[in-house]
């Protein structure tokens, strides 16, 4: 008791505003639960696991900590319990499924480092002090205090902005209560009525076969009548009907539906459902088919424990987040909870180290990274939320912290290996060409459906199909038979070349079509392929050929600039295509890609997708981008870049940040805080995107890889549902899903989203 006296003034007592580490220690994984329980500092009240505790004194000299420990009490027998079928897909609500975890005994009592004295808790010989200190402790929220699980559950619909004001034709049109067929095809099913117009007319042609002929969609191109609703949908209760709107792109909502029908003369309180809406129909396919197929359900698969084989505890939305860092992982400040990197050793050490990895009566617990995820989403307002994100978003975002956190010091960076240099040639019909360059981290593939190589199994099923849907009968899901594409054809479709219309070209002094092709400028020590299900992907691949060697003998470059007595129109900003695409590829609409694309002036991907996130309540976010619309490549708001001198920032710097930013004030503000790369000797003109002249802390070397890892995703979009991943190790494949991990039996390999190779040592 001496002794602590002796320390009473390194114990504080908490004030409303302290963060209390009570749930985690702060460099490991170690909870209460463990053998050695957990040690909260009374000063800096960060907890710490036995293993580091020591550490912590050595670094704080803070002497006083309060040890919790908790021991799990036996449960009753569980076939005593009532079994309740959930009725929602959700976790933690009423009707969705339990989230109720055993109850635990816990202590506690005063340790003294470095001794480790002991001393009993609650004590009426304890300083008084110390006791109120502990009692708020023990009483206060805890800073890792569990989040609120997300429900499965789609995206609200957002309110048609063509729904009010929709302008109806008296055409005379009258829609039965049943009986419908495509106005342009025998089509039964899938059926669509404009509400403009009362023409119905079939959905689109999906990539498995099935869906309609695309008439509906057709019919808006030729006529740009904007709304439809899918008969079959429409009953008594509105708000289930399935209404979609083209120029949004989305399904949407009508306020006023019931008007609308009314005026085609339907009585909507005696319709009956009779087809699952879009959301439905996929939901039903991910869950009977793609669900099982790639967690392997019902396969009778080893568990794995040990070095490399944790789990990671489901924290909600974070699959996208947990799956990214398995495939990808590889290898402070006062505040260890702060600290990227910290972190990451931490969560590196947690999931290589094998200590939380053990066979326990009910499978592995896993490790649950939410310290990770706070430092890593912290200022992000997606990744911060509790919206499910993109597993391929999350990979980039992880790669540009982390850049972040080590400017400079590319030796230490894991990152590094994933780095590569695209070249692009483009030639003009002059025979002249340019060269451009640009560094990323993945390669965003698209998939070439006529090269499937199922052609004729495609073709039967169709007609199997096309007989069924005569007869009112629906495919099975094991009957459907999807296209398979080599991934070949998927790398040869991206080298190929492709034609780029409007280019201006110097040579020519004007406009004009010329070819554009791509190649491997640097081959990285990993490579990561996002692709869409459904490829046929070989254990080894070489890309060796897609190298691409510069300018050539013979070849006569674009001359830079307009030729001399032919002044050129001021330069417009041109979205860069590969910025798009790969915003495309997440689901957004094309032409909200472009307006994100040339706002932030091609900055880069993040930079995009946070202008886009932020935009999207744009009444044109989604129209087509008019040239008289698009600014001037050089237009910078000049007030918003001295305002930013203003805050110290040097001038050139904060014109990167407003071009980058949109010139939005807060979000520049912020990009160059997270930019302390960023130099006055960096030109305002230039890209995120563009190579800098210092290459050669980027890998290069064979172009030849095997796989090593993928991520598979379920669910009716990149922005809901679950990832899996799946990684070869030791020789065999390991499926991991969520805390569960197990030797694959079933390898759906190809069914992946995001694929990762090793280059392979020559």
């Amino acid at each position: 008791m001496d002794l602590l006296r002796a320390n009473l003034h390194k114990v504080r007592i908490p004030e409303p505003t302290n963060r209390i580490h009570k749930d985690e220690c702060c460099v490991s994984f170690d909870t209460p639960r463990s053998e050695g329980g957990l040690y909260v500092d009374m000063n800096s009240f960060l907890g710490f696991g036995r293993e580091h505790v020591a550490w912590n004194f050595e670094k704080s000299e803070n002497p006083v900590y309060l040890h919790i420990v908790q021991r799990r009490k036996p449960e009753p027998d569980e076939a005593d319990r009532p079994l309740k079928k959930p009725t929602l897909l959700a976790i933690g609500v009423e009707g969705g499924f339990s989230e109720q975890e055993p109850e635990y005994d816990v202590t506690y009592e005063i340790v003294i480092l470095p001794e480790f004295v002991s001393l009993p808790f609650p004590s009426v010989d304890l300083p008084e002090k110390v006791r109120l200190a502990v009692d708020k402790v023990i009483l206060a929220e805890s800073a890792d205090r569990k989040q609120q699980l997300a429900s499965w559950v789609a995206d609200k619909k957002i309110i048609s902005a063509h729904a009010m004001d929709l302008q109806q034709l008296d055409n005379g049109v009258i829609v039965p209560p049943s009986g419908w067929k495509c106005s342009k095809c025998d089509k039964t099913e899938n059926l669509w009525l404009n509400l403009t117009d009362g023409m119905i007319l079939c959905g689109r042609s999906l990539w498995d076969g099935s869906g309609g002929n695309n008439h509906a969609v057709e019919h808006y191109q030729q006529t740009k009548y904007p709304l439809a609703v899918k008969l079959g949908t429409i009953t008594a209760d509105l708000e289930g009907a399935d209404v979609y709107s083209y120029p949004e792109d989305d399904s949407v909502e009508d306020p006023i539906l019931a008007q609308h029908l009314s005026h085609f003369g339907i009585d909507f309180s005696s319709l009956q459902k009779t087809e699952m809406t879009t959301a439905e129909r996929e939901l039903d396919h991910n869950t009977n088919f793609d669900w099982n197929r790639i967690q392997e359900s019902g396969k009778d698969a080893e568990p794995l424990y040990g070095p490399g084989y944790t789990g990671l505890v489901n924290l909600g939305n974070r699959y996208f987040e947990k799956q990214s860092l398995k495939a990808a992982f590889a290898i402070s400040q006062a505040d260890p909870t702060l600290d990227l990197n910290m972190q990451m050793t931490k969560l590196a050490h947690g999931m290589l180290s094998g200590k939380y990895s053990a066979p326990s009566q009910e499978g592995q617990e896993g490790i649950r990274p939410r310290m990770f995820k706070s430092v890593i989403a912290a200022s992000h307002p997606e990744f911060s939320s509790m919206r499910q994100q993109d597993a391929l978003d999350f990979f980039l975002h992880l790669v540009d912290k982390v850049d972040q956190a080590n400017p400079g010091s590319h030796e230490l960076n894991p990152f590094t290996g994933f780095k590569f240099i695209i070249e692009e040639r483009v030639q003009c019909p002059s025979g002249k060409v340019s060269y451009n360059k640009r560094c990323d981290n993945f390669l965003s593939l698209s998939i070439p459906l006529h090269e499937a190589t199922n052609k004729e199994q495609l073709e039967v099923f169709h007609e199997k199909k096309a007989a069924m849907d005569l007869d009112g009968k629906e495919v099975s899901n094991e009957e459907i038979v999807r296209p398979r594409v080599p991934l070949e054809a998927c790398l040869a479709s991206f080298s190929g070349g492709e034609e780029v219309p409007d280019f201006y070209s110097t040579a020519l002094n004007s406009k004009t079509t010329a070819i554009k092709t791509a190649g491997f400028k640097t081959f990285p020590d990993y490579l990561v392929l996002q692709m869409h299900v459904y490829i046929d992907v070989p254990d080894i691949i070489d890309i060796s050929h897609m190298r691409s060697n510069g300018v050539q003998p013979g070849e006569e470059l674009l001359p830079e600039g307009a030729s001399c007595g032919n002044k050129a129109e001021p330069a417009r900003p041109v979205a860069n295509e590969d910025i798009v695409s790969q915003l495309a590829n997440m689901g957004f609409n094309y032409f909200a890609c472009q307006r994100a694309a040339i706002n932030t002036s091609n900055a880069g991907l993040e930079e995009a997708m946070n202008w886009l996130l932020s935009h999207m309540e744009d009444p044109d976010i989604n129209e087509p981008i008019s040239q008289d619309a698009m600014p001037a490549e050089d237009t910078i708001d000049e007030a918003s870049v001295q305002t930013l001198v203003s805050f110290g920032f040097p001038e050139d710097v904060s014109r990167m940040a407003v071009k980058a930013s949109g010139g939005n004030i807060e979000r520049a503000t912020e990009w160059v805080l997270t930019h302390p790369e960023a130099s006055s000797s960096v030109s305002a003109d230039s890209s995120a995107s563009n190579v800098k002249d210092d290459e050669s802390h980027i890998p290069d070397g064979s172009g030849r890889y095997k796989l090593i890892a993928f991520v598979s995703h379920m669910g009716t979009s990149t922005h809901c549902g679950h990832y899996v991943a799946h990684i070869l190790k030791d020789g065999r494949w390991t499926i991991f899903n969520d805390n569960k991990v197990a030797a694959s039996v079933d390898l759906p390999k190809d069914m992946g989203y995001l694929y990762f190779f090793q280059r392979i040592s020559s």
